[in-house]
């Protein structure tokens, strides 16, 4: 069997150490704002855990078209069909994670239609339009960046947030608000391990600089989803 060239090798290995370091510098940001770590540590106000989980609504909302939409574009201009197909699994995953929102808003007070009449963050807007132009205008595979750097927060943090706001928020009826981060702290590990089966096979330059700025742009915005104490 032929080996495959070392520079190959090589260049396969460096983008993909530049996609994990977005994921993991995202962490890192992340656990260095206080806002992002009172939720960490369980220690958020309730109205702060409302306007997190009302932002996340307003860009999860979205996630399924965009993936749906990566998936059309991939497999129409004929390229790599089994990225196509795994953009086509992650659209069907997103379905219902905006019902776990608006349940958890639910046990909060709210109804879907007051966090529909709510106000969207600039970030968040920021979030939308850009993946939206790489979506229709971009490359189409591009919102894997997105999907790799935000499932690595999840399968990193998530599962201990749950635990944490249960046992020392103090806020009312937290038990029963806690299912979009206990749904995507349990799926989330597998979910990164098959994204990076099939990254690994994603040999384009274009392709690659395409998922690590999308990746290194939800870095940039994540963080200002949250609100600040």
């Amino acid at each position: 069997m032929c080996k495959q060239p070392r520079h190959e090798q090589t260049a396969k290995m460096d983008w993909l150490d530049s996609l994990r370091h977005e994921a993991r510098m995202l962490v890192h940001e992340l656990d260095g704002t206080p806002g992002v770590r009172r939720l960490f540590e369980g220690r958020i106000r309730q109205d702060d855990y409302v306007h997190y989980l009302i932002q996340t609504y307003q860009y999860v909302r979205w996630s399924e078209g965009f993936f749906t939409e990566s998936g059309e574009r991939t497999k129409r201009e004929g390229q790599n069909p089994a990225l196509a197909d795994l953009l086509f699994q992650k659209a069907r995953e997103e379905k219902g994670h905006e019902q776990w929102l608006l349940k958890d808003l639910k046990a909060l007070g709210w109804t879907e239609e007051r966090v529909e009449r709510a106000p969207i963050c600039p970030a968040v807007r920021a979030y939308v339009e850009w993946n939206r132009f790489t979506t229709q205008s971009g490359v189409p595979t591009a919102f894997l960046g997105t999907a790799y750097v935000l499932e690595y927060l999840s399968v990193n943090r998530a599962p201990g947030s749950v635990d944490r706001l249960i046992a020392e928020s103090g806020i009312p009826n937290i038990h029963k608000a806690v299912l979009f981060l206990k749904g995507h702290g349990a799926a989330d590990g597998d979910h990164v391990a098959d994204l990076e089966t099939e990254l690994r096979k994603l040999t384009s330059p274009e392709e690659q600089a395409a998922l690590l700025l999308s990746a290194r742009t939800t870095r940039t915005l994540f963080p200002k989803f949250f609100r600040e104490p």
